[in-house]
């Protein structure tokens, strides 16, 4: 019988109004399993940090994608975050024979595709996947808030906060925010 590779595939960073949006891909060793798993959202970012180098050192194959903000406002951030997650699972050293993606939109893949609404609270590879995005994009955000200080990027990582939104009217709209969002449009007219 063939081995399965089952990869769990999640984004982070759909809503915010800076930065990429973020997707990962990663497919565990059912005979290494990581214990503490669960829905990055529902984990502090401390158990988060903790958990990332565990899961890159004992899955199958991990990979990040993602979409730029230019990218985003071009194709729009369901789009986006579809090739995001195409690109994550195209990256994967071991191609998957199977994808669980969280929510209800499925990219367009080489492998069977099954979504699952709440996947990062039901699938262990999903939530990993989560995990991975999330520490990867919060890291990024951490980076750009030096670049662009005054937006509180490392605090709220680019989520319309009521800061975020006032700091986009008086300081203006930088390259590393998403054009085609209704706050920022707002800002640059």
């Amino acid at each position: 019988m063939a081995t399965e590779y089952i990869a769990g595939v999640d984004e982070v960073g759909r809503g915010p109004l800076a930065g990429p949006v973020v997707t990962g891909a990663v497919i565990l060793d059912p005979n290494n399993p990581i214990e503490g798993l669960a829905d990055s959202k529902k984990l502090s970012e401390k158990r988060r940090e903790q958990l990332e180098p565990i899961i890159k050192a004992n899955a199958l194959a991990w990979s990040l994608g993602r979409c730029e903000p230019a990218e985003i406002d071009e194709i729009n951030i369901l789009q986006a975050t579809l090739l995001a997650m195409k690109r994550a699972v195209e990256g994967l050293e071991i191609t998957p024979t199977h994808a669980l993606v969280d929510g209800n939109k499925a990219p367009d893949l080489a492998c069977p595709v099954t979504t699952i609404i709440k996947g990062d609270q039901k699938e262990q590879c999903i939530a990993a996947a989560s995990i991975l995005a999330k520490v990867a994009r919060d890291r990024e955000m951490v980076k750009m808030d030096k670049q662009y200080p005054g937006y509180g990027l490392a605090k709220h990582k680019g989520y319309p906060t009521k800061q975020h939104q006032q700091a986009l009217m008086d300081l203006g709209v930088t390259e590393i925010h998403r054009k085609s969002f209704k706050p920022v449009k707002m800002a640059l007219s």
